[in-house]
């Protein structure tokens, strides 16, 4: 079983924790995170393109000329996918590409994400992350003591000051711990817990 230090709001070391090695010794499964990214990806997705078909073009129903005798191709309907305006076929409908994957997929990627973190030395763990105020500049000063310009903060919602100050800061998001996913990990070089989050998160997974 790993330890970690637990820093405090200044960088400095106020303790250590133990991590399970169930979780942050898990193989690293790529085609996991993978999924999880296009699941994730498919689920954004507006859906909202849409062509017209023979049926929904404008014009009229009339057959254009007789069939024989005129020298031309045989026609039935201007509106026809081979007439210039006619109808699209097999053309995209509005839909819905969000789709599920295994639950047990989904945990397996998130150990995924949180074992590649701690092997690239790039998970911190902090006492607490309490704020004074819900302030842009408090968020900035305490990432700052930590050097991080793309992190993703992880504790629970009751702490509104943290999640309010980091709105607006680039690059930089507060998850809870019950909402974590392996999408949020990987997209934010740093992975900084708070205790409670961290305890919170393993007795989850």
């Amino acid at each position: 079983m790993a330890k970690v230090q637990v820093l405090n709001e200044s960088g400095q070391a106020a303790g250590e924790v133990e991590l399970p090695a169930r979780v942050f010794s898990y193989p690293v499964k790529e085609h996991l995170l993978y999924e999880s990214v296009i699941q994730h990806q498919a689920s954004k997705r507006r859906g909202t393109a849409s062509t017209k078909t023979r049926g929904e073009v404008s014009g009229s129903n009339r057959k254009p000329w007789r069939q024989k005798g005129t020298g031309r191709a045989r026609a039935g309907s201007i509106r026809s996918p081979l007439w210039r305006k006619g109808g699209t076929v097999h053309g995209p409908k509005p839909r819905d590409y969000s789709y599920e994957i295994p639950k047990q997929a989904r945990k397996n990627a998130l150990k995924s994400a949180l074992a590649l973190r701690f092997a690239e030395n790039r998970l911190l763990v902090l006492a607490e992350a309490n704020l004074k105020e819900p302030k842009t500049k408090e968020a900035v000063k305490l990432l700052r003591s930590f050097n991080l310009n793309s992190a993703l903060i992880v504790d629970q919602h009751d702490n509104k000051n943290l999640f309010l100050a980091l709105r607006n800061i680039p690059n930089v998001k507060a998850v809870d711990s019950k909402l974590l996913s392996a999408v949020d990990v990987l997209r934010h070089k740093w992975l900084v817990f708070t205790q409670r989050a961290l305890e919170s998160l393993m007795e989850r997974i």
